[in-house]
């Protein structure tokens, strides 16, 4: 298969039935840390949806299964397939542990997330996405996408880079306003050096924010024009998808409207923050979305948040959608990365009829609301965590912002308070934080060891959980991927 060309994907038309230009009624959404892995999105891709894998930490998860001694093979063949062999020679003999690390040693970890990136952190990051995209490629024919959260911006550059070279179709982005990404996928279609600014707390009009990536610092042959992916910006009102469409630096080929509902980040409510008697937040009418306003912007948009059945699929069509973004019915299907033994917990709470999901407003270092699905056979979450010595080692969700020297600091609330402090946070901000980052790893059975205490998983879900229980065949207490593709789309057939 070809992984580097110069073919040029046709405008998205809303006008046109999604079928009818071969774009996917069903999105398999983002999910988590590697849930949504290159297994899952093969098999969505494969079944004529779109396939999508998770960028968020790819690094880490790809030097893991080094570690973990790449058992079936497929790292190996996605690293002979890279472009730039020398790189992946490179991360190949830094990480790979033949027959895999012994169980009670640490990983090691990616290159960390700084200010000014090294190389080594750029090839990572670079091989990393690519892995995952090439994989998810394999057997099939059918576009495949990527999904990042914009709060995580030290990574998307080389991250983004990475992902094109192994022909990525769609570039999925939410968790924040991502006006200049457009700009990137078309620089990097031409392999032209892009740059990105890094929000940062406090930073002064002259201070200098951007980030930069330039490719020919690292090809060391000509390579052909890449195809230029679609983006599509996941968002949760029509006001933002207007300003994506008119002010963005490059196109916008559609959105993922995503409602409260959904699994992982949300937005956070309009308004006053107001918490109902479990202490999640409550969403009231101004966070309803307009669909008229969607309809009139007059580019294709995917409805998310609650979708996973073939009735709001119907639902979706008939309000003009193209179609559906569908989550948590993936995340616990049979393909997904989440490690078997929760998805299996998760399933027989379903089938029993005792799950149960929390809008936690607290959890997350964003300080975004984030959805916590409970875990049987476990004490609670909160004792959990109230255990962990609270370390900082991986930083994804770190906050950057200006020191009083007018350098680049970062900072997160899930680290310890009196260094969180130091750097000019409040204290109320550390409460009841969790490592978001280490426990998504945990739940894809990559957890952290550090000495005896190996790091407790976080499992999210959107709000439909209860309802995974219609992809299961009587008595089973698994499904597949093509389970809930097909119950989906069972209820659609006259329009493919």
């Amino acid at each position: 298969m070809s992984i580097i060309g110069n073919s040029a994907i046709p405008d998205l038309n809303p006008t046109t039935p999604a079928t009818a230009q071969g774009l996917p009624l069903i999105i398999q959404g983002g999910l988590g840390v590697a849930v949504s892995n290159w297994r899952l999105a093969r098999a969505v891709s494969s079944l004529g949806q779109l396939g999508v894998v998770s960028g968020t930490a790819i690094d880490q998860v790809m030097v893991r299964r080094l570690q973990d001694g790449d058992p079936e093979g497929s790292m190996r063949q996605a690293f002979d397939s890279f472009p730039l062999p020398e790189i992946a020679e490179r991360i190949w003999k830094r990480y790979y542990i033949p027959g895999g690390k012994p169980a009670a040693a640490a990983y090691v970890l990616a290159p960390p997330q700084t200010r000014d990136v090294s190389r080594e952190f750029c090839e990572t990051c670079m091989v990393a996405n690519f892995v995952e995209v090439y994989l998810a490629r394999q057997g099939h024919s059918n576009p495949v996408g990527i999904n990042y959260l914009e709060k995580l911006q030290v990574a998307h550059l080389p991250s983004i880079y990475g992902a094109m070279l192994a022909g990525v179709n769609f570039v999925l982005m939410g968790a924040g306003i991502p006006m200049k990404i457009p700009a990137v996928l078309d620089r990097f279609s031409r392999h032209e050096a892009a740059s990105y600014p890094l929000h940062v707390a406090g930073a002064t009009p002259d201070d200098d924010v951007l980030m930069h990536f330039d490719p020919k610092e690292f090809l060391t042959a000509l390579l052909p024009p890449l195809t230029r992916p679609h983006f599509l910006a996941i968002v949760s009102s029509s006001v933002l998808a207007a300003t994506l469409a008119k002010k963005a630096n490059g196109k916008v080929d559609g959105f993922v409207i995503e409602g409260p509902t959904a699994g992982g980040h949300n937005a956070p409510p309009r308004g006053q923050q107001q918490l109902n008697a479990t202490g999640e937040p409550i969403y009231g009418e101004r966070d309803r979305v307009d669909l008229a306003k969607f309809r009139a912007l007059g580019l294709p948009f995917w409805l998310a948040g609650g979708y996973g059945s073939s009735q709001a699929l119907r639902a979706a069509l008939d309000d003009g959608a193209a179609g559906i973004q569908v989550g948590t019915a993936f995340a616990f299907c049979e393909e997904s990365g989440m490690r078997t033994e929760y998805k299996r917990a998760v399933i027989d709470q379903v089938v029993r009829g005792d799950v149960r999901v929390l809008t936690d407003p607290l959890a997350s270092p964003t300080g975004f609301p984030f959805k916590v699905a409970s875990l049987e056979r476990t004490i609670s979450e909160e004792e959990v965590f109230s255990g962990r010595p609270r370390v900082c080692d991986l930083g994804y969700l770190r906050e950057a912002y200006r020191t009083a020297d007018g350098r680049v600091g970062f900072r997160c609330p899930a680290e310890p308070v009196a260094a969180y402090v130091s750097k000019g946070g409040e204290r109320q901000e550390t409460e009841h934080r969790k490592c978001i980052c280490n426990a998504l790893l945990s739940a894809i059975g990559e957890p952290q060891v550090r000495g005896n205490y190996v790091e407790p998983p976080v499992v999210t879900a959107g709000d439909d959980l209860a309802g995974i229980g219609r992809f299961l065949a009587p008595g089973a207490h698994s499904y597949a991927a093509a389970d809930v593709v097909s119950h989906l789309l069972s209820g659609v057939e006259s329009q493919i």
